[in-house]
């Protein structure tokens, strides 16, 4: 444990830890194109679009887990750092059995409202059965997709970095393969792309629970399986999810966000909803990469936060905004360079392409601002300033966004909506630079 977060060189460390956090992101982002490619091979404009108003779905899934994944990562590191090894070990098993419970409940809850709930994220007459077929499948395997994604947070918390990744690989690696099977070979179109990925996302959870019972067995004193020994104090639950709510609530705000600015695109047809689908899935290789690289740096943070090691902790987050910005723009150079060429990889009509393209072109000013917010989010989430990160996720998701929306589509139509986001990301930035000076490391240990 502390030869991961302990290393002379905090340059290192950073991509140590940061790199493969990135690497795990990236395999997901390629297993969810695939998915859209795939369903893409139907040339059918409203399978796409199911795809896409099904993403925010899928999301709010991987955030219930982010509520006991992202809290107890947190912890779990700060108290590390502390050097209170049990207290970890029993926090750690809280938050596996916590995600599995929370993830039966939502098969048992999304199956009796599959119907309605098409209708409200969306769905229109032409794509209901194919949005029903995707949300079936994917609430089947709830409790694995949960698990799956609450893993890699409280591996890399305790050290186990390399084993959070490959488990995401692994995943995402027998998704992609099930979806040639699911929907090239055997014509199930979404609901095969959503059976993929429940199976998917199976494999890696066993993976993951194979390598915890290997590192009990090998005596690593944090890992503790047992159920008996499920016995969370209302301390720790309380230092649980007062940080996983306002994580998970990044990942809810963002699917409510979505499916709000489905519903708006939705207005100007299914050709526009597919356009958007596409472009945002494109748009998602700086957004996730960003994500990744935060979230992996969050428990070097909460480490550093919790030995009290003033410099480096600083140094740390500086560091990891600066990589996250240089990584953006380079991105967003890529992206309007090669917008057409990405497009022409997933549509086939040469309108929708145009279309795709000039939407990428409108997306993609926003990638360098990630390095700044999402760092932002993930310093304040390591510290356990609960209400700092809920501050910027409630600005980013609902406060800014949903009105951005509706102000902004009232004077440029299309246009105005696919801009939200970049208005909404240039004043986050402005607020994290102030909320991060307000609360730096210089501050806050002196």
């Amino acid at each position: 444990m502390s030869s991961v977060f302990e290393g002379k060189s905090i340059t290192k460390t950073i991509l140590k830890i940061g790199v493969p956090a990135m690497l795990g992101q990236l395999a997901t982002l390629i297993y969810n194109l695939a998915d859209t490619y795939f369903v893409s091979l139907t040339k059918s404009a409203e399978q796409i679009a199911a795809v896409t108003l099904c993403v925010p779905v899928l999301l709010i899934i991987m955030s219930i887990a982010c509520v006991f994944g992202m809290g107890g990562s947190s912890v779990i590191a700060r108290q590390l750092g502390e050097g209170n090894k049990d207290y970890s070990a029993k926090c750690l098993n809280f938050c596996i059995y916590s995600i599995a419970i929370a993830g039966l409940l939502t098969l048992a809850l999304g199956l009796l409202v599959l119907t309605p709930f098409s209708y409200v994220i969306g769905a229109d007459d032409g794509n209901l059965g194919y949005t029903r077929d995707y949300l079936k499948w994917i609430f089947m395997g709830a409790p694995f997709v949960m698990l799956a994604n609450g893993f890699p947070h409280v591996l890399r918390a305790i050290g186990l970095i390399k084993e959070s990744t490959i488990g995401i690989v692994i995943g995402n690696a027998i998704n992609i393969v099930l979806d040639w099977v699911f929907i090239v070979l055997l014509h199930m179109g979404t609901a095969g792309a959503a059976l993929a990925t429940s199976i998917g996302f199976l494999c890696a959870t066993i993976y993951y629970f194979a390598c915890l019972i290997y590192q009990e067995k090998a005596g690593n004193p944090l890992i503790v399986l047992s159920p008996h020994k499920y016995k969370p104090t209302k301390q720790m639950v309380m230092d649980v999810v007062k940080i996983g709510i306002p994580g998970a609530l990044i990942t809810v705000m963002l699917s409510v966000s979505n499916i709000v600015l489905n519903n708006y695109i939705s207005i100007y047809g299914s050709n526009a909803v597919a356009s958007y689908g596409i472009a945002y899935k494109i748009d998602l290789f700086p957004i996730m990469l960003s994500v990744g690289l935060s979230t992996g740096i969050a428990p070097l943070i909460g480490f550093y936060y919790g030995s009290k090691q003033k410099e480096r902790l600083e140094k740390s987050m500086r560091l990891g905004a600066a990589f996250g910005v240089a990584l953006g723009a380079v991105f967003t150079v890529l992206i309007l360079v090669f917008c057409r060429s990405f497009a022409s990889i997933f549509l086939h009509e040469e309108t929708l392409v145009l279309q795709t393209s000039y939407f990428l072109r409108l997306l993609c000013f926003h990638a360098p601002l990630l390095g700044i917010i999402n760092m932002a989010t993930s310093y304040f989430q390591a510290l356990g300033k609960a209400a700092y990160s809920l501050t910027i996720t409630v600005l980013r998701n609902v406060a800014l966004f949903i009105p951005g929306v509706i102000i902004l589509n009232y004077f440029w139509q299309l246009d105005g909506v696919i801009l939200t986001q970049l208005v909404v990301e240039g004043i986050l930035t402005v607020v994290c630079l102030v909320m991060y000076a307000l609360s730096s490391p210089e501050r806050i240990m002196k």
